[in-house]
Formats: structure tokens, sequence, C-alpha cells
């Protein structure tokens, strides 16, 4: 037991000097993993047993191959001799560190979606553990993406704020990115408004970026209006449109206080238990609507027709919130959190088996 804490504290240590170094680590783990066990095999062959797109398998078979790891022929591909010592030392290092892709599928089968990436820390405790959500959602992202155009549907709020943070050139790589804001904003703290942070995402991934100007929270005789301005028609189009949702999960009572609910209507979801808020749903314990915004921006009705929903949220007080809200979310969601959230959802708080 001892050996396995050791790893897993170097591995946080490595983490926290080298971002997103672990999840290279595993992921070319899992590499030499299926060649050394299946090989000689095809890249094609190889990636639809890691489930990886032919883009992502390259580029890491390319680094494997540089690195005198791997070899291929005719046949495909295989490990060198140094391979398979290289893989061999790198199962002992990861040690307990490749059992979070076990906790990963635990969780995402609790909550009834395909996937889940879980970080180390707590956002509760430590503002690091968000940034770390955001790296880590920067790294699926890139995953999902596939060249050329597509466009990003954005959320706002202060998670986003850190994600948008932690994109880079990287990302926009080979490809043509559009980032639209899902919801409105006129009214709310300028730099958490979706309009804002879609911008930010441009800009640090050379993409381009088309605004809603409107306010998020309208009253209902207004709303079918707004609806039928051209420009903010035409957006929300792109919006129901788009290939990614990116978004945040918010606790009822503290996202209710934050949109300046009255004192009846803070008292009503209360009473309702509602634990959660996202697209402007609040909803209970047992996924259960409670409350709904009109609000416009992108309704949580169109989400199953979108390919790609991803999710953000973690610390230990959003877990009622994550499990409630994914109750309602489509199933090919993929929720980033971290350890604190994922504890507290599947043992209670205790540390995972």
């Amino acid at each position: 037991m001892q050996r396995k804490g050791a790893c897993a504290s170097m591995l946080s240590v490595i983490e926290k000097v080298a971002p997103g170094t672990l999840h290279i680590l595993k992921r070319r783990y899992y590499i030499l993993s299926q060649i050394q066990k299946v090989g000689p095999i095809g890249r094609r062959a190889l990636a639809n047993r890691l489930e990886f797109t032919e883009r992502v398998l390259r580029k890491e078979v390319d680094v494997l191959r540089n690195q005198g790891l791997i070899k291929s022929s005719s046949q495909g591909m295989e490990c060198t001799t140094t391979g398979i010592t290289v893989f061999h030392q790198l199962g002992k290092l990861m040690g307990q560190h490749v059992q979070s892709q076990e906790k990963e599928a635990k969780l995402a089968n609790k909550l009834g979606i395909h996937h889940c990436t879980i970080v180390l820390g707590n956002a509760d405790a430590d503002q690091s553990g968000t940034s770390d959500m955001a790296r880590a959602t920067t790294e699926v992202l890139n995953f999902l993406l596939p060249e050329g155009k597509t466009t990003i549907a954005v959320m706002g709020g202060t998670t986003m704020v850190q994600v948008a943070k932690a994109m880079d050139q990287q990302i926009g790589l080979n490809r043509e990115l559009l980032f639209v804001p899902a919801r409105g904003g006129l009214g709310e703290s300028v730099d958490i408004q979706a309009n804002v942070i879609a911008e930010n995402m441009a800009r640090r991934t050379g993409g381009k970026s088309r605004a809603l100007y409107a306010p998020e929270h309208v009253r209902s005789e207004t709303y079918s209006l707004l609806l039928e301005e051209p420009e903010i028609k035409e957006t929300l189009e792109i919006v129901e449109n788009a290939s990614i949702v990116l978004y945040s999960i918010g606790n009822a009572m503290e996202m209710a206080k934050r949109r300046g609910m009255n004192d009846q209507m803070l008292k009503q979801l209360e009473e309702s238990r509602a634990v959660a808020e996202a697209f402007g749903e609040f909803i209970n314990l047992e996924g259960e609507i409670v409350y709904k915004l009109s609000r416009i921006g992108l309704q949580s009705s169109k989400l199953p027709s979108i390919p790609h929903i991803v999710a953000v949220a973690g610390g230990k007080k959003k877990a009622k919130a994550i499990e409630a809200h994914m109750k309602t979310a489509p199933p090919h969601t993929w929720l980033v959190t971290d350890e604190a959230a994922a504890n507290e959802i599947l043992n209670g708080g205790n540390p995972l088996k």
C-alpha cells in the first residue's frame, strides 16, 4: 500500500509541475499495452480498440516510434525490446493511477452517461482544482474535435472562464473553430458572460466568435418577440446546430441568488428541494425540473441532437447538483469533475475503491 501511495503522490506532484502529463502518460501507456497484447496491429484497428480518433492516435504513434518504443512493418505495429521494458516500468509507475479509468467508468455508469474524466483534488478547497478540470476539459475537446470547421456553443460562468484560460493554439491546429455563446448575458458581471468567454476562447485558439446580444432572462411576454429579432434568431440557429456544447453545473440556491431571484422564489426552490441549475432549469434530487426560467439561449430540449456535450463541475459541494442534473442529461454527455465530487457521488465522501 505504501508503494501505491508513493506512486500516486509522485504522480500528483508531476501533474502540479507539468499539467497534462498524467493524461499523456496514461494515453501512451494504453497504446503500448494494446500493441504489446495484440501486435502486430494496424493503426485503424488499434484506434478502434482504444476508441481514439485516427488523428489522435497517429500523433501518439509517431512519438512512440521516434522514441524507439514501437516499430512498424507491413503486418502492423509491435513493441520493440525497449518498448516492452518501458511498458512494464511505466505500469509500475502508474500503479494506482491507472485504476482511475475504472473509477471513471464506474462514475459514468452511476450517472447514466458515456464518459467521465476525474482529476485529482477538490475544487472547493483549492482553486487549482478548477484549473486542473479546465485543463482536462481542453484535452477532452482536443480529443473530440475533428479537423476542419466546428462550432462550439459555450455557456457562461466562473468555471467556463477557467476553461477559456486553459485553451491555446494547439486546440485550433488544423481546425476552423467558431465559438458562439449558448445564452444571453447582458446585466451580469461582464467577465463571466458567455459572449466574453466565447470571444476569449476564439482569441486563444485562433478561431472566430459570434456574439448574442440579448438578456439571458426575460419576461414571458417579451420572450417570443425577442426570438423574432433577425440577429438573435440567426445566432440561436447557429447555436442549435453546434457540434459541441460546453457548460458547467451550478448549485441551485447559489445560482438563484446570483440571478437576483426574489425571496418568494428562493423559498419555492427550497421547498421543492432544488439542488442543481443548468440551462435555466432548477432540478431536485430526483431529477425533476421544479422551475424553469424564460431565457434566451440554448434550451436543454435541443441537447440530444447535438453530437458532443461536455459538462464541467467539481468539488464536494456540487456532488448533489451533478448527480441531479445528470438524471436529465443526454447519455452521450461527457463529465469532467474532480475526486471530491466523484467520491461523494459514489461512496458518500469516502475514498474511491
